[in-house]
Parts: structure tokens; sequence; C-alpha cells
């Protein structure tokens, strides 16, 4: 209920009928729309006796003394309790028009808006969030000069199921040229256009980019924003996330928080694979570093290579490889030194003095990209999380895929645009 400061507060019924309720796993009790009568006090004339001024004398030509001017009345949607969250704060006079709104939740936040042309209509920039309780304070001025301000609270029903995200990269790091920032969800999306719009990416040099949907290789739903062509070395570039009180859709609940993260763009390293030639080249800015005598997948089955281009991922250092979680049986179990993921599927660059004799020679790995232990040492030491790996080869099980690691770089530009919600 809303309160006139100006005068007893009348309720009128809603002008404006509710919209249904689509959301099966939460239960809304509806408030009617309150419509909130603001008794305007006047700017002359309010204390004075009928037929005189305020001052006492009659006025000039006779007649009576100025009318008492007309009520404004506002209504705020959501209203009532357990009110449908994911819905802007919408407040709007009748018979006058807004000159201050003020919404604040329960945790002292005041959430902005902005009022509309003609002034009768104020929207919040945010949505209400799930189980939030919020003030509104407005204030009016009618047409003859009356003012009014007058408060009402709302309530917002608590989510029933909670959607999450993992981000990459981290804050504050920095990264390779390639490297996409990439939200990964627990529940799947069905609001994709929805959730898109709330991701927003800006950039020291206002790089040209867009997101894009793939199936995570776990298969979760997941977005990229890549950049059209390779980031610029130092950029700087942030994320935020405003998701609190966006609905994910149909089976994947409520965003609850913000997320928000920024890193920097490193130097311009690129590795070059030819599996052809069993060469790894690191090339920096433009110029070859070094060239180091690599092995490839074994051709003609399941232990080839992918290529393309693959991003690297992490930087693991030793870890144990076993081919059983990889779909290749028993061949091997063991610990290898200075591992790089570039692949979800497990391909990955790294020490391997076990196949000395077809470095440089042949391709006889199960997959992965070897090479020997003090190349692997010093090009674990120079490479970093983003940067590219393109990979060629005649002998290869095929182009790494946009949510197998970060492949988004394997479609044109057109092709990647596509997959956004929006475009």
């Amino acid at each position: 209920m809303l309160h006139s400061s100006a005068g007893p507060a009348s309720v009128h019924p809603a002008s404006v009928s509710r919209p249904p309720v689509r959301r099966p796993y939460v239960r809304l009790a509806l408030a009617p729309v309150v419509l909130l009568s603001l008794a305007a006090s006047l700017t002359a004339c309010s204390s004075a006796a009928s037929g005189e001024t305020a001052d006492g004398k009659r006025p000039a030509d006779g007649g009576a003394s100025r009318a008492a001017a007309s009520p404004a009345t506002v209504t705020v949607t959501p209203s009532g309790k357990d009110a449908e969250a994911g819905r802007p704060v919408k407040v709007t006079a009748h018979g006058g028009t807004l000159t201050s709104v003020t919404v604040t939740d329960d945790r002292g936040r005041t959430l902005k808006g902005s009022l509309k042309p003609k002034g009768t209509v104020w929207v919040s920039d945010r949505k209400a969030v799930p189980g939030a309780s919020y003030t509104v304070t407005a204030a009016t001025r009618t047409e003859d000069g009356g003012t009014g301000r007058a408060e009402a609270a709302f309530s917002t029903a608590r989510a029933g199921k909670v959607n999450k995200t993992d981000w990459r990269p981290g804050a504050g790091v920095t990264v390779g040229v390639a490297q996409p920032v990439s939200l990964v969800f627990d529940n799947p999306v069905a609001n994709k256009a929805e959730v898109e719009r709330q991701l927003k990416v800006t950039t020291s040099n206002d790089t040209q980019g867009s997101w894009g949907w793939v199936r995570d290789w776990s298969g979760r739903d997941r977005v990229d924003w890549r950049p059209k062509t390779y980031w610029e070395p130092g950029t700087k570039v942030t994320l935020r996330a405003e998701l609190n009180g966006t609905d994910s859709g149909t089976g994947g609940g409520w965003f609850v928080r913000d997320y928000s993260t920024t890193f920097t763009v490193g130097a311009r390293q690129v590795v070059e694979v030819d599996l052809d030639k069993h060469r790894l080249t690191l090339v920096r800015d433009g110029e070859t570093v070094r060239e180091i005598p690599v092995s490839g997948g074994t051709p003609g089955g399941d232990k080839r290579s992918w290529r393309g281009t693959a991003v690297l991922m992490a930087k693991e250092g030793t870890i144990n490889m076993n081919s059983e979680t990889v779909g290749l049986g028993d061949a091997y179990d063991k610990m290898v030194d200075h591992s790089m993921r570039l692949t979800w599927s497990g391909m990955y660059a790294h020490a391997a003095p076990w196949n000395a004799k077809y470095l440089g020679v042949a391709n006889r790995s199960s997959g992965c990209i070897g090479m020997g232990d003090a190349d692997a040492a010093w090009f674990y030491r120079q490479v970093r999380v983003g940067d590219p790996f393109e990979i060629k080869g005649a002998d290869t099980k095929g182009t790494v895929e946009p949510g197998n690691g970060f492949g988004a770089w394997n479609l044109s530009w057109p092709k990647w645009r596509e997959r956004s919600a929006l475009d």
C-alpha cells in the first residue's frame, strides 16, 4: 500500500492486468497492482477560507478562491508479496508527472532507472531479483501545481532453482592473443538471448567481437566471446555479467548474483605445428624464436592428433596420463612432465623422452604433441594460457570443435556470429 504525505491514500483497482506467470517451478501469490492516490499539497490558497485568498482578502474580481488541485495517482509494478522476479520496476503517474523516484532494496542498495520523455513513467535499469524486498518512494506534480510524495513496498518470490556459472580467464591474469571469455553454466540455458543481453565485454581499444553459444565437452551450455581476429597485445578486457534476476528458462533456474573479471592480453605468440614435417615453431611478434622436433599422433586410427587452432587451456606440469580415460584401452599409464592442455578430449603438448627416436622423424604418439625433456622444459616456460597452437597435417582425426577446449577459431567470423542468440 502507498501512503500519501499530503492526505489519506485511496486505493483503486489496477488498470492493467498482470500477465500470466509462466514459471512452473515457482508458485507465486500474485497481489493486484496497487493504485496510489496522492492527495496533492497545493502551492497556494490551500489554507484559505472559501472565497478568500491566503492573506484573508477577497479576490479583486470577487470570485471564489482557486479550486483545489486534482490528486495524482501512481501505480507500481511488481506489487504485493511473492511477486514474480525478473522484471524491471515500473512506476507510472496518472493525472500528473513524476518528479523523482527512488527504489531501494532490503540491503540498502538503490536501483537506478530513468524517466521516460513525458515524465509519467519511470523504469529501473535492472530487474527485480528473487527473494528481495523493495521500497519505492515517488514524488509527483500535477498540471495545476499540486505536489505529492508517497511510498510503497513489495517483495519477490524466492528462486525455486538457482543457476551458476564458471568463467575463464580468471581476474588479473595476462593471457595469450587467442584467449576467449568463456562462461559454462551449471544448468541448461533456454533463454539464451535474455542471458546474452546481460553480458558486457569492454576493451581498452574497442575490439570487435561476438558471443557464440556452444555445447561444452562436459555437455553443459556454454557461451564464449572471441574477437574477430586475435587480440592486440596489451589490450585490457573487462567482463560484466549482470545476471542477477535473470531467468535461465525451463529447467535452468534463476541467476542470483553478478559476475565480473578483468584481464590483459600479453605478447603475440603463435605456436605453429606442422605434423607432416614433425616440427613445432614458436613465433613471437612475427619472429621465429625456436623450432623444436616433435612427434604427433600415430596415423590411421584413434591415436591421430587434432588439427586446426587449439588454444593453450592450462599449464598442468607433471600429471598422470592414463589412456583408459580417453578411450584408448591400456595403451599407457605414466607420469608426464611439462604437460600443457590443448583440448578437453585429452590432447596435450608435453615432454615425451620415451619417444626420442621418433621426434622430428615420425608421428608415433597417442595423439599428443611430444618433445624432448630439455625442449619441453624451455617451451613450457615460454608459453602462456591463451596462446594459439595452429596445427596442420595430412593425417589427423578432424578439426578441434568449438566446445572441445577453445576451438572457436576454427569457425569463420560469419559462422561464429551466427552462434550469437542476438545476431
